[in-house]
């Protein structure tokens, strides 16, 4: 490998942890995800800043917790002049290029006070957290009475049109809709998701996101980051044929879910638990309609890899390429009582994460699994390590993996941390809270789990050592266990950090102190003798003129 290496950044849209065969499924096989795993390093204990769609990407893309870039819920905008990766990744002389979803929504009122406009180099930067765009589309087309739910340009919806794919919005029509006896059947309709999407397999999503990233990788000039990032398998749950059969309800798992947990719920839980989405999944019928379509989406994910994986190998580019595989955060499938995401269980808050190092280095760790506790924000520090750059540890709040891809034991964290704002939901409003107390926290050591909530509500406390399934809340039968001061403390401990002073990092802080003695500031000095003669010579001497009262 060269001296320099790419970076190709891959996120799939609500890939559950344990849905790979490399993490144990016993029904999902997925060769590439697997082969990426035997390439490298999986970490087992990865968790995200936020298990909500928005929040957790801006975490993830500027290296820092929600608590820090403010941009905590779906379209909250992440501030103007917030560094991300791609501002950290140029000024170590690596580009940083986008193809697929962010999420992003950008502060235009901040850009508009500083005069920056979205048609500039900088402005446009600024509208699309940090990269320079291939291609961004995020994904959810969706049009109603008031019109499109995104009111960008897809480039999707024009790939489908220039495929002869008629109508206003082609990518729902065809690619999440399908042809039921010549009626659409939408795939916003769970009881559609068995069905195949009305579209030819090699137009949908994933293979069309798969060969812009291949056109990508043969043109692109490095040393580059591209951030691949799949909507799939996020919901409309439908998927084209062959992949729409491909698993039946004798492959959909009983729901990880207890009676005992909705008896006596903590009020936000209880909330969720009432919810839409979480009603529709605890129906049996919506979760084996809905999980082998599922399974399906993430099979052809692991299919379009496969793509990825072969242009590597065949361009050699591989032997100089990080490759990282991860998710935004989980999908609860009827778990818990819940569907989507948003709670701190571990199937909506801990994600895959896959790394291959093609660096020397990193050879003794190929095919192993590493248990240490990851969160979400280390991909920046790692990315920024591996391009060469010095890490701005006064901005960047994640820790560097390299020493776990090389086979080493670096003093690490003791605990992870996860926010979710809930101000803008249902539940919210449920709850009668005001936005500032719609606000949880969860910490977790590798054991014990706690959610937090603010507005005065009780915590939730898991012993995932006696309770993997996290069906016994601990406070319930002990409202003071004596573990809650313990990780009441780690919260505390994460709350005093130092998260706002990104403008001077320490070195500069060092490097400047007393710097102003040799600049003639000299407060606070009885006769002059507590400094080098050096330091005051310019305020001795003669006086050149006077112009004081006379003296006798």
């Amino acid at each position: 490998m060269t001296d320099k290496m790419n970076i190709l950044f891959i996120m799939y849209d609500q890939l559950r942890f344990d849905y790979l065969s490399c993490a144990g499924h016993p029904h999902l096989h997925t060769p590439n995800f697997d082969r990426v795993a035997a390439m490298g390093v999986r970490f087992t204990n990865t968790y995200v800043q936020s298990p909500i769609c928005g929040a957790s990407r801006m975490s993830y893309y500027t290296g820092r917790y929600v608590h820090s870039h403010g941009a905590a819920w779906n379209g909250f905008p992440l501030r103007v002049g917030e560094m991300t990766m791609g501002d950290h990744l140029r000024n170590s002389g690596m580009d940083c290029w986008l193809i697929g979803k962010t999420h992003m929504k950008a502060d235009a009122d901040g850009m508009a006070r500083l005069g920056l406009s979205p048609d500039s180099q900088i402005g446009a930067r600024q509208a699309e957290c940090g990269f320079d765009i291939w291609h961004r589309d995020d994904g959810l087309w969706a049009y109603g009475p008031d019109g499109f739910y995104d009111e960008k340009r897809s480039p999707y919806n024009e790939y489908l049109k220039s495929k002869g794919y008629d109508g206003e919005n082609p990518w729902h029509d065809y690619a999440n809709a399908a042809d039921d006896a010549g009626s659409m059947a939408s795939g916003w309709i769970f009881a559609n998701a068995d069905k195949p999407a009305n579209i030819r397999e090699e137009d949908s999503e994933t293979p069309w996101l798969t060969s812009e990233t291949l056109k990508f990788m043969e043109t692109a000039k490095g040393p580059w980051c591209a951030h691949v990032s799949y909507i799939k398998p996020h919901w409309p749950y439908i998927v084209p044929a062959p992949y729409h059969d491909m698993f039946g309800p004798n492959h959909v798992p009983a729901a990880t879910r207890h009676a005992s947990e909705r008896e006596d719920a903590q009020p936000v839980f209880e909330a969720y638990m009432g919810n839409k989405i979480a009603q529709a999944f605890q129906r049996e019928e919506v979760r084996n309609k809905v999980i082998p379509a599922y399974m399906g989406l993430i099979k052809q994910c692991d299919d379009q890899l496969g793509r990825i994986l072969d242009q590597l190998e065949t361009s050699g580019d591989i032997a100089n390429t990080m490759i990282v595989l991860t998710s935004d955060h989980g999908d609860y499938l009827g778990d818990h009582w819940l569907g989507e995401k948003d709670l701190f269980h571990d199937p909506s808050v801990k994600v895959p994460m896959i790394i291959y190092d093609p660096r020397a280095a990193a050879d003794d760790t190929r095919g192993t699994e590493c248990s240490a506790l990851v969160e979400s924000i280390d991909l920046a520090v790692t990315f920024v390590s591996a391009a060469g750059g010095e890490v701005a540890a006064h901005i960047l709040e994640g820790r560097d993996l390299s020493p776990w891809l090389h086979g080493q034991t670096p003093e690490w964290r003791d605990f992870v941390i996860s926010e979710f704002d809930y101000s803008s939901t249902p539940q919210g409003a449920k709850l009668g809270l005001a936005p500032r107390d719609c606000r949880l926290f969860m910490v977790f050591d590798g054991r014990y789990k706690l959610m937090h909530a603010e507005g005065g509500l009780r915590p939730i406390l898991f012993d995932l050592h006696t309770d993997p399934n996290e069906f016994d809340d601990l406070v319930k039968s002990d409202p003071d266990h004596p573990m809650l001061d313990k990780l009441y403390d780690y919260l505390a401990t994460w709350s005093r950090r130092m998260s706002q002073r990104v403008t001077k990092s320490d070195a500069r802080i060092i490097q400047s102190r007393g710097r102003s003695l040799r600049r003639g500031i000299l407060p606070f000095l009885a006769d002059g003798s507590e400094v080098n003669d050096e330091l005051i010579e310019k305020y001795r001497g003669p006086v050149r003129q006077h112009y004081g009262p006379e003296q006798d």
